[in-house]
């Protein structure tokens, strides 16, 4: 119902609202039909991908097919309680991402430079 509001109201969203979601601190064990059941109530799903990997664990991507549904998905399960965890639900920032990516490539880069050279950061 409130979708409904915001949409009548031509309200104008911030710039970093978008249909993608960035959820964190997801128990290991969710299943994507878990995952589909909270997200759903909020609106048409377009897809959800669960991290399994070591470094990916107890994350997901939610993408929802309008943007107002993921405002509101936003807004409602953000400190959602799921097993005993406060979900953290964010807008996918891709610029965010991609820094944090760059910035860990650029220190094993300088890693690898250092060991290369025999170059040690620590003082003797």
């Amino acid at each position: 119902m409130a979708t409904i509001s915001l949409r009548k109201s031509n309200t104008r969203l911030p710039p970093e609202v978008n249909r993608v979601l960035y959820v964190r601190n997801l128990p290991f064990n969710i299943s994507s039909e878990e995952m589909y059941d909270i997200f759903g109530k909020y609106g048409a799903i377009r897809q959800i991908r669960i991290g399994n990997g070591k470094d990916t664990r107890g994350t997901a991507f939610v993408v929802y097919e309008d943007i107002y549904d993921a405002k509101t998905a936003v807004d409602h399960l953000s400190g959602f309680n799921v097993a005993n965890r406060y979900l953290i639900v964010l807008y996918y920032q891709q610029a965010k991402m991609s820094k944090k990516f760059d910035a860990k490539k650029k220190e094993e880069e300088i890693a690898k430079l250092q060991e290369k050279y025999g170059v040690s950061t620590k003082d003797k």
